[in-house]
């Protein structure tokens, strides 16, 4: 035996048809599993009475080795005061239901603890979705059913329940707020795929089973979306943002700018003054769901936003309720989703929304002859090589000028040429 150490975590290996095991010297009864199949899993090893319990800590490739040895000490510690860690564990999955789970679950991913499939904390507006799928269907139709007990088939009949629309309805949000709950088979989908994403985090964390409840479960998922706008819909839409530049000129700045650039709507109605630098033709957002993001601009939309009013120091569109006290600036960019909604209704296009826009400028630039690398970058693709990632800083004059060639397409037809 010797102290266990990273390095040997790592390069452990079993021998033949058995289990291994490996014990740490500085923490007797702390030990490492491993399987012949590779997977390796961190132990404790106590005595409780006349009894010895062999617990398991967590996995070695969701747990550092810091971690599941001062798990491990715990369990020690509460062995030798004649409490009995497994059945305590036993006792703390038994006594928390789904609804408490997803509390647990919601307080870490707000404290930014939970990662998104690129390695970063979940957006604020995402938290946001997912509290309102948890409140609104989780939570009514499977809250009081112990976590640990949830099976399949109940996750089976709570997608058909949201499919089929049990839990649609009105919600009251804040003191004049009203959310309409519609649920459907997109719903139950996305609302499904949060549960399983919940239960794969707790079941990490020895919250509950490995089992997943959520796996297997169907789901009418949505049809791909490729809604595109038209010719004489993009007219119309360019005529509805003329028309409402008077009563909502950040709406109508907003919308443009998204159309122009193939922007996400919370990129561009989040948009700081700092991350635009019109001389490089660029955007340099620090914040997007693939993390930072380098976005080139094509003509029009630098010159739209060169004559933008600057109404604040931080934010291109900000927000008239949430200002600083001692500096007079905005503390947060408006929230336009609703104004947005509004110009597209007025041009006659209820069926589209903002995202429709970024799909439209993507098949402009297929039609103009780019690859989908050169599309992946106009819009900000998550990037796959270490150089794209970490070192590079500026723009190519090829896809500036690939940027122009679009925006222009699009600002043109737009104004009905």
């Amino acid at each position: 035996m010797a102290r266990l150490t990273k390095r040997m975590v790592e390069t452990a290996h079993a021998d033949g048809e058995g289990d291994i095991f490996l014990w740490c010297t500085a923490l007797p009864g702390f030990g490492l599993r491993v399987y012949p199949s590779g997977r390796k899993v961190y132990v404790c090893q106590v005595r409780v009475g006349r009894r010895q319990r062999r617990l398991k800590i967590g996995l070695a490739e969701t747990l550092t080795l810091d971690q599941a040895r001062e798990r491990a000490k715990l369990a020690i510690d509460a062995a030798s005061e004649g409490r009995d860690p497994q059945l305590e564990r036993q006792e703390r999955r038994a006594a928390l239901t789904v609804a408490e789970l997803c509390t647990v679950y919601m307080e870490t991913a707000e404290a930014g603890q939970v990662r998104t499939r690129f390695g970063r904390p979940k957006a604020a507006s995402t938290l946001a979705i997912d509290r309102g799928r948890i409140d609104r269907h989780l939570v009514p139709l499977i809250g009081n059913v112990p976590a640990h007990a949830l099976t399949r088939a109940a996750v089976q009949r709570l997608a058909d329940d949201i499919a089929s629309g049990k839990t649609a309805g009105r919600v009251k949000t804040k003191s004049r707020g009203v959310a309409h709950v519609t649920g459907g088979a997109g719903t139950a989908a996305r609302v499904i795929d949060l549960l399983g994403g919940i239960y794969s985090w707790a079941a990490k964390r020895d919250l509950v089973p490995t089992v997943n409840p959520a796996h297997g479960v169907d789901t009418a998922k949505a049809g791909t979306k490729d809604r595109v706008l038209t010719v004489d819909e993009m007219q119309a839409l360019g005529k509805a943002i003329e028309a409402a530049q008077e009563k909502q000129p950040m709406a109508a700045g907003a919308l443009r700018l998204i159309a122009l650039t193939g922007l996400r709507r919370e990129e561009a109605c989040g948009l700081r003054w700092a991350e635009v630098d019109l001389d490089a033709a660029s955007l340099r957002l620090s914040s997007t769901k693939t993390g930072r993001s380098l976005r080139p601009l094509g003509s029009p939309a630098v010159d739209l936003l060169r004559h933008l009013p600057q109404l604040d120091a931080a934010f291109v569109f900000p927000s008239s309720r949430s200002r600083d006290p001692r500096t007079g600036q905005s503390a947060r960019a408006a929230d336009l989703k609703k104004q947005l909604a509004a110009i597209f209704d007025a041009a006659g296009l209820a069926d589209a929304r903002s995202h429709d826009c970024r799909r439209t400028f993507a098949s402009v630039a297929a039609d103009e002859g780019f690859g989908d690398g050169t599309i992946g970058e106009l819009l900000g693709h998550a990037r796959r090589g270490v150089t794209a990632v970490h070192y590079v800083r500026r723009l190519d004059s090829a896809l500036i000028a690939a940027a122009d060639r679009v925006s222009r397409r699009i600002d043109a037809t737009m104004r009905g040429g």
